[in-house]
């Protein structure tokens, strides 16, 4: 690892983990970040890596938005202002709500979490009660749901199994947004301030000939069926090599030897 990559231990410490009752943990995410994202890397060769780490973080400011919103409505209050781009997204839950009852006790949302067996932390968004069953509930405004996913929730169930036992499920929650040509079904999704367009296997319009509906929302909510044991191996294995590529800085804070 190249020491540049961090100022100091503090930064090191802030940026990668949470400190919990004085004992510093690894956060769940930054442990999930190791794993390779050809996508990702797709993207930056696309955009540029400058770039791309702009619409990134634009990205994820509306995706914080939707998030908020979205754990407003569950417990029962109003979303209030919202950025005027997340909007159809948020109808789009309000709408979906309505036929699938999701109960979310207050208490968890936004919860800190931290498994000191395996030694990490994380945030959950929220744990829920859907037709009869408790589960960890992961909100995504992703295009997919994506296998990643497994993993990082699968860190939620460990920890969190040791509370609950009767904690037996997990979902994804995908929320996003995207407008549909009216001649080809072609997608156009606009999200960080960039522009992607899919044509969606069927001959497109010619440049320019897009009719394009209004944006409108799109929920998916999806239980991941793989056993989380099974997914909480490969987990592990992402902390291990982590903790390997960050060895030097985890001896000089001490959480390592």
């Amino acid at each position: 690892m190249a020491f540049s990559e961090f100022k100091n231990e503090q930064e090191f410490m802030e940026q990668s983990g949470y400190t919990i009752d004085g004992l510093w943990y690894p956060r769940v995410t930054k442990i999930v970040d190791i794993k390779s994202k050809p996508a990702l890397y797709m993207f930056y060769g696309d955009v540029g890596y400058y770039r791309g780490k702009e619409i990134s973080a634009k990205s994820a400011e509306e995706g914080t938005a939707v998030h908020e919103a979205v754990e407003k409505i569950m417990i029962g209050q109003k979303p209030g202002n919202m950025p005027a781009q997340i909007v159809p997204a948020v109808r789009a839950f309000l709408e979906f709500i309505k036929d699938i009852k999701i109960k979310v006790n207050p208490e968890h949302v936004e919860r800190r979490i931290m498994n000191p067996e395996h030694r990490y932390a994380g945030t959950i968004d929220t744990m829920a009660t859907i037709d009869g069953r408790f589960g960890v509930l992961d909100i995504k405004t992703s295009e997919a749901v994506y296998r990643d996913y497994n993993i990082q929730t699968s860190a939620y169930m460990d920890a969190l199994t040791r509370e609950f036992k009767d904690l037996t499920t997990r979902w994804i929650l995908r929320i996003d947004q995207a407008q549909q040509c009216k001649n080809c079904n072609a997608t156009r999704r606009n999200k960080g301030g960039r522009e992607k367009i899919k044509n969606n296997g069927r001959t497109p319009c010619y440049e320019g000939a897009h009719d394009w509906s209004e944006t409108k929302g799109i929920v998916e909510l999806k239980e991941i069926e793989s056993p989380w044991q099974a997914d909480f191996k490969a987990f592990l294995g992402a902390k291990h090599l982590w903790e390997w590529e960050h060895a030097d800085w985890l001896k000089k804070i001490g959480y390592i030897n």
